[in-house]
């Protein structure tokens, strides 16, 4: 079982034809509500390849927290952990032109998140393979947690987003860091190859559609991506995360886990929404075959 603590969001989706500059207005192409949030996407990512997944985060007592509540109970998510907060769900404002992406998250509930929360789900999280985090919940959360899994000799996998949040400091704790190039030259430096030497088989670091990269103690090993037409990339990185875990969680090796999150992270692309074009086991199974 993989327990996901982090962040659930209602995403408000813009497309346009170009992205407004300072005092700008410009006329957008389409406007949509999609379920998002890091952890609410990582846990979809995973649940849909078939892993048994609990959501451990809050929403708020608005129509989007109830929608929210109901998308992850749809995707086979356990919701017993998800906790109801008075105020706002969270949400994320997403900016799409072409295939880039801005983004602003509002946390509201997602700040409700406290250490006595998790300490209330010790047992569920002791029970766990795997717990897989963001940084889209209170920083004190977060360090609570990484104490507690500590405790209970449970792995890690975090995904540092948004990176200004991480403290290099928590290293021990983790079993699995997964930033993409920009947040791992915030966190490391620009010399990644130094940063993946130092954290053999623990730092990895996605590159969008060319792969991922780690160290694995004797040579730098590259996984290599799929080439794919990018519809909307906003929700790639979680599906990595997601996928990732649950390969890992189901005996493959770093490598087998690497190439499998990124055939699942290239189908994901290739639909609009974070959550959208995630994919299920057998899709990514028919694109890993065609790669041989």
């Amino acid at each position: 079982m993989i327990t996901v603590i982090g962040s659930i969001n209602m995403d408000l989706v813009v497309q346009m034809d170009v992205f407004p500059k300072k005092g700008e207005t410009v006329l957008g192409s389409l406007f949509t509500t999609v379920p998002g949030g890091k952890g609410a996407n990582q846990a979809v990512a995973a649940a849909r390849l078939g892993s048994k997944v609990k959501m451990l985060g809050a929403v708020g007592s608005d129509s989007f927290g109830t929608e929210l509540r109901a998308n992850l109970n749809e995707e086979n998510i356990d919701t017993s952990l998800v906790m109801n907060t008075s105020g706002a769900t969270g949400i994320a404002n997403i900016l799409l032109h072409e295939s880039d992406n801005r983004i602003v998250v509002v946390p509201g509930a997602n700040s409700k998140v406290s250490p006595e929360v998790i300490a209330s789900a010790k047992t569920v999280i002791e029970n766990s393979q795997l717990v897989v985090m963001q940084l889209e919940i209170p920083v004190e959360t977060i360090k609570y947690s990484l104490n507690l899994c500590k405790e209970l000799q449970v792995p890690v996998l975090f995904n540092p987003a948004p990176a200004a949040n991480f403290d290099i400091e928590w290293m021990p704790y983790i079993k699995y860091l997964t930033p993409n190039e920009t947040e791992c030259a915030l966190l490391f430096g620009d010399d990644v190859e130094a940063a993946l030497e130092k954290y053999p088989n623990q730092l990895i670091v996605t590159l969008g559609e060319d792969g991922a990269r780690y160290f694995d103690g004797t040579k730098h090993v590259h996984v290599k991506g799929f080439n794919t037409t990018a519809v909307d990339t906003t929700g790639a990185g979680d599906t990595f995360n997601g996928a990732f875990a649950h390969a890992i969680t189901n005996g493959q090796s770093i490598e087998e886990a690497v190439f499998f999150a990124n055939i699942a992270a290239s189908l994901s692309v290739e639909k609009f929404g974070a959550q959208g074009g995630m994919p299920k086991l057998e899709d990514v199974i028919v694109r890993k075959e065609g790669a041989k």
